[in-house]
C-alpha cells in the first residue's frame, strides 16, 4: 500500500518534471504511477506541499515552492511579510495578527518556517493568524523575534505593549 509520503514524493516528481495545468491531469499522472486518490485528497496534498498555480509563459501551471519560477522564490523572509500584517494584539499566551485578505496562510507558513523560539505554532485563516506563544515568554520576547522577519511590526503594536517592550 502506498502511503501519503510516497504519494507526496510522486506529486513533487510529476510537477517538477512536467507542465501540469489541472488536478485532473495530475490525477491521471498519479494513476499511471499506481497512485489512486480522490480530488479532495489531491487538493489537501497540494496544500500541504505548498504547491501554487501560477501563470508561466501564458499557461497556468502548478509550481513547487522551491521552483525558480515560483513567485516567492529567492525572496528572503520579511520581504513578503512587509505590508501584509496590519495589526497584532496579545491575550495570555496567544497573539492575533490581522493581515490583508488572503495573506494569512502565507505569512503563517513563513513564521513557522523561521522556527522562532517564542512561537510554538500558528493557525491561519484568510486574514487572521493565531500565534501560540511558548510558556514563559513575554510579549516583548515575541515582538523582538517577529521584528527580525516583520521589520515594521512595532508600528502595529498598541501603545501599552510598546511601553512594556521599553521596560
Amino acid at each position: 500500500m502506498r502511503n501519503k509520503y510516497s504519494r507526496h514524493s510522486a506529486i513533487r516528481v510529476i510537477i517538477a518534471g512536467q507542465r501540469i495545468s489541472s488536478q485532473d491531469e495530475l490525477l491521471q499522472q498519479l494513476l499511471v504511477l499506481g497512485y489512486e486518490c480522490t480530488q479532495a485528497t489531491l487538493s489537501r496534498d497540494l496544500k500541504e506541499l505548498e504547491v501554487t498555480k501560477e501563470v508561466v509563459g501564458g499557461e497556468s501551471i502548478y509550481l513547487l515552492p522551491d521552483s525558480p519560477l515560483h513567485p516567492r522564490a529567492g525572496v528572503p523572509y520579511g520581504i513578503q511579510l512587509r505590508g501584509g500584517v496590519q495589526s497584532i494584539a496579545f491575550s495570555g499566551n496567544v497573539a492575533v495578527l490581522k493581515t490583508r485578505r488572503g495573506y494569512a496562510r502565507g505569512i503563517a507558513v513563513d513564521i513557522d518556517r523561521c522556527g522562532l523560539r517564542t512561537v510554538l505554532g500558528t493557525v491561519a485563516g484568510d486574514d487572521t493568524i493565531l500565534l501560540v506563544i511558548g510558556e514563559g515568554y513575554a510579549k516583548s520576547d515575541v515582538l523582538t523575534e517577529l521584528e527580525g522577519i516583520i521589520p515594521d511590526i512595532m508600528t502595529l503594536v498598541p501603545m501599552e505593549t510598546k511601553l512594556l517592550k521599553s521596560l
